[in-house]
């Protein structure tokens, strides 16, 4: 998406404004969902005889963000998607809009406030990218709530007999039953502060919804200003679940029509529902962190008193209270977005969690995986090490059950008397955690255990450095990484005492150890006793826990170890390849691309020949299809009812195929600033349900859209006599097919 034509001029209210044409064409398609999302930026063409740093062939990470969230904002428009599941996805894209907007509009206010001036690679200033962000994520938020409020709420009434009410739609009688359940139940919780000489402006917590109320003291003639937080519990229900139909109102609706309870005595002259948003872009300076643990806890400090990077308010709140809010949060009007709806659409979760499962994506039970299957039942009559040794396992989940595999291993390692050490990487986990369960118990039961927990994982810091506290306790081995890198890698290392000596059992993921997002997102994990795999995983672990940045590998790429250059080699191997036999290929999966080094090779292979195929569910910075640069390079996204989480790799190498699987995405920040690890898959069987896996993935017309060298995405649909080709389908049934086939063996 390159650099469009802005100019910026004075408003009416002496605001400056940035005109952006592109957004004139980019409205919301409710009607037409099968035409392409809106372009967030119209790229500029590439000059004749452009080099390969030229900002022309690269579209913006921001704005490419951004375009992955309308992709999910699109599952739910589409008429396809079951009806709660597309309430699910407008929480999911304003929980992904909050993020980005914490995330990366903070970081580029930061920039901004710096007075930075490095340009982007696509040839931006922060100030150019913060002023395109800010329009475009507008039109996002304006078409979500745009979406909720006469389209999905609509729908729900129609269709599903669930009903969003307004309080003055409700008869007297269920006013006076709300009345009473409001003197009781919220009334003594609710705290109003109000602002006057002897009380500051109260702290306004991240992404809470509140109350601005404007009071008179009729005697006095002086208004005052109150700040009411609304509890968490925001949908109340009007009836009875069994009962159709089923009836909710918004909390704040029956708090504001009974607010002049908390002020008797004053006159209650506007209340207004506002949100705030605070920068999560928070500069760390490990180098001179005496204290790791000190320097997290100090951040989130800092983060839940960030600067205020953006207030939601109601449309229909007046100038003087928005001067006000804006006054005392020390924001401009370009942070102020309106809302003409329901603020925090992030609530819809618990709509979308409704006890309706005919308008939910039909029940999925993850499968026992492969030789772990016996009959339909987890294979408990032979230890998993047993199995392992028979041959590598590849799992992947959501389709095949994490907890009969990953964590069976982890918990099998937990009790076994032959288990000598269990070592391991812990990004992110569920709040109750059978891995880290597991991982205690093997302390306790006298084993090694060394655990690298990643205290820096963003929004998840305060869950890690508690369970790195409890697993302390009892007596884990803990590390807390490395300065100045993120450990991303998913890795467990198990060494066991054998009849022969000892031997090292490994699992090496693309996902975290949690089982709770293992039935959502999809990830793939090796489970193998390969030796060479095994000496590879005691060496990381060194590295991690002690200090050997000069470690040695002789099978896995990490990072920043040798990955960049090992993708490089074999980038370079599929160019010699086409060179001498006309038959390079690459095929690569993943989460998104925006490190220019790899984007640069990628572009000198399609300039020699090599197609290369990308399946990128989140944002790309390479630009397609560029005639001369990128005519051989496709870029596909899938989107649908699971999360497209894991990296595959795969290089045709002239026949003999190199399949690769791990954390690492072709971002800067995995292949620079983190420790990530790929493995090789090497076993036939598993290489050939590897590349399956990417031809399903590259056939799908269902979930699928094909990105354009103008920034166009565009859905595919089957054509009037073709099947459809759904691939989260397709991988189901295949999942099923390998169990029995198994359980037939």
């Amino acid at each position: 998406m390159e650099k469009p034509n802005i100019s910026v001029t004075e408003s009416d209210n002496g605001q400056e404004t940035a005109v952006d044409d592109h957004l004139k064409m980019a409205t919301p398609l409710f009607k037409l969902p099968q035409h392409p999302i809106p372009v967030a930026v119209a790229p500029q063409p590439v000059p004749e005889g452009a080099d390969l740093k030229h900002p022309s062939l690269y579209f913006n990470q921001e704005l490419g963000w951004l375009d992955f969230n309308w992709r999910v904002l699109h599952l739910a428009l589409d008429e396809r998607t079951p009806l709660l599941e597309r309430v699910r996805f407008i929480a999911i894209t304003a929980s992904n809009l909050d993020e980005f907007i914490q995330k990366r509009g903070g970081g580029l206010k930061r920039q901004q406030a710096a007075g930075v001036s490095k340009l982007s690679p696509d040839g931006r200033t922060p100030d150019e990218q913060l002023a395109l962000v800010n329009s475009a994520a507008q039109l996002m938020h304006r078409t979500l709530t745009q979406t909720w409020e006469t389209v999905l709420k609509p729908r729900l009434t129609q269709d599903a007999d669930v009903i969003i009410c307004n309080y003055d739609d409700l008869s007297p009688i269920e006013k006076e039953d709300l009345y009473r359940h409001f003197r009781k139940e919220i009334y003594p919780i609710l705290t109003p502060l109000t602002v006057d000489p002897g009380h500051p402006f109260p702290f306004l917590s991240n992404l809470s919804l509140s109350l601005a109320i404007i009071l008179r003291h009729p005697g006095r003639e002086t208004t005052l200003f109150a700040r009411l937080k609304l509890p968490d519990k925001r949908w109340l229900p009007l009836n009875s679940d069994d009962e159709r139909p089923q009836r909710f109102l918004p909390v704040e609706q029956l708090i504001i029509h009974h607010i002049s309870d908390l002020f008797p005595g004053m006159e209650i002259e506007s209340v207004h529902p506002f949100r705030i948003t605070r920068n999560a872009d928070v500069d760390r300076d490990e180098e001179v962190a005496t204290d790791l643990l000190s320097m997290i806890s100090s951040e989130l400090r800092e983060r839940k008193f960030a600067p205020v990077v953006r207030l939601e308010v109601a449309q229909t709140m007046p100038e003087f209270d928005r001067g006000l809010l804006m006054h005392e949060l020390e924001i401009t009007v370009k942070d102020v977005w309106e809302v003409d709806g329901l603020l925090d659409l992030t609530d819809c979760f618990r709509i979308a969690d409704l006890d309706r499962p005919e308008f939910r994506y039909p029940p999925w039970e993850p499968v026992v995986p492969g030789r772990l299957d016996d009959k339909g039942k987890v294979r408990r009559t032979q230890s998993i090490f047993s199995i392992i040794r028979e041959g590598d396992l590849l799992v992947h989940h959501p389709y095949e059950s994490f907890s009969a595999s990953v964590q069976r291993l982890v918990e099998e390692a937990a009790v076994d008397p032959k288990v000598l050490a269990i070592k391991q990487t812990l990004y992110r986990t569920s709040d109750e955690s059978p891995i880290v369960n597991a991982l205690m118990q093997a302390a306790e039961n006298g084993k090694q255990v060394a655990v690298l927990v990643e205290v820096k994982a963003r929004f998840d810091e305060a869950n890690n450095i508690e369970w790195a506290q409890k697993l302390g306790d009892v007596g884990v081995h803990v590390a807390y990484g490395l300065v100045g890198l993120k450990t991303h890698t998913k890795a467990t290392l198990i060494v066991r005492q054998e009849k022969h000596g000892v031997r090292t059992y490994c699992h090496i993921g693309t996902g975290n150890y949690n089982p709770k997002t293992a039935r959502l997102y999809t990830d793939l994990g090796l489970l193998t006793c390969n030796p060479a795999l095994g000496r590879d995983l005691v060496n990381l672990f060194h590295m991690l826990t002690g200090y050997a940045p000069d470690q040695d590998y002789e099978k896995v790429l990490v990072a920043p170890r040798n990955m960049r250059s090992s993708f490089y080699e074999l980038i370079e191997g599929e160019m010699e390849n086409q060179a001498a036999f006309g038959n390079g290929r690459i095929i690569a999966k993943m989460n998104a691309i925006d490190d220019m080094g790899m984007i640069r090779k990628l572009y000198e292979a399609s300039q020699a020949g090599v197609r290369i195929d990308l399946i990128i569910r989140g944002h790309s910075r390479l630009r397609p299809g560029l005639p001369g640069y990128s005519d051989n390079i496709r870029v596909v996204s899938i989107l649908g009812r699971f999360l497209e989480h894991d990296r595959i790799f795969y290089f045709h190498n002239n026949g003999q195929p190199l399949t690769f699987i791990g954390s690492a995405d072709w971002r800067n920040r995995n292949l620079a600033e983190r420790v990530e690890l790929i493995t090789p898959v090497e076993e036939p069987v598993l290489q050939e349900q590897l590349i399956k896996n990417l031809e399903w993935a590259l056939d799908d017309n269902r979930l699928a859209w094909d990105l354009h060298s103008d920034g166009r995405y565009t859905l595919r649909y089957p054509g009037p006599d073709e099947k459809e080709r759904d691939f989260h389908e397709t991988l189901m049934k295949q999942a099923k097919k390998r169990a029995k086939k198994a359980r037939k063996k």
